[in-house]
């Protein structure tokens, strides 16, 4: 059953171009475009340079995959990107998130300082979860937070790393969000 339709239509197997773009994109999803790809398609100079940011996000960083699909998943929930969190929260657990801690981000969009004492997560994963809830909602990470996160992490690339996450999947967020891309019932 395919999705509701988004904001502006899906591009279809038959619009998909130009032919190197949309092969990439297969190549990357498995043979199978999925819903982000299809809107992404309406401007090919943005999904031709996506994949390859995206990807490189996704597999090329020092960042541990816990942490990255943290970051992931907080953002999702904080933005209200289903998609995104539908997307990620598999990835989050096959990368050392347990599900009592994929359950309490559900709790972030109404109450983001409800995690700052949460049993599931340990000192250091609450220092991240502050570091990306704040980079989020209000761009500005205090000087606390930040050399919170910075001790944390234990060194300088991991920490650039997740705030590189953090914006890279605000921006994914933000285009999944404007134009209404769920995941299918």
């Amino acid at each position: 059953m395919r999705p509701a339709m988004p904001r502006i239509p899906y591009i279809t197997d038959e619009q998909a171009g130009p032919p190197h773009v949309v092969q990439a994109m297969r190549e990357r999803r498995g043979g199978q475009l999925i819903e982000l790809d299809r809107v992404l398609l309406h401007s090919p100079p943005v999904a031709e340079g996506w994949g390859p940011l995206l990807g490189r996000v996704r597999r090329d960083l020092a960042l541990s995959p816990f942490y990255r699909e943290l970051a992931m998943c907080v953002v999702a929930v904080l933005n209200g990107a289903d998609y995104e969190l539908f997307q990620h929260a598999p990835l989050f657990l096959a990368g050392g998130g347990s599900q009592a801690q994929l359950d309490a981000l559900s709790t972030l969009a109404q109450n983001p300082a409800g995690l700052d004492d949460s049993p599931v997560f340990n000192a250091a994963q609450r220092a991240a979860l502050r570091l990306i809830v704040q980079s989020t909602r209000q761009v500005k990470i205090d000087q606390p937070t930040f050399d919170a996160a910075r001790i944390a992490l234990g060194e300088d690339r991991l920490l650039f790393e997740l705030i590189a996450v953090v914006a890279a999947y605000n921006m994914v967020s933000r285009i999944l969000v404007a134009f209404e891309v769920h995941p299918e019932p």
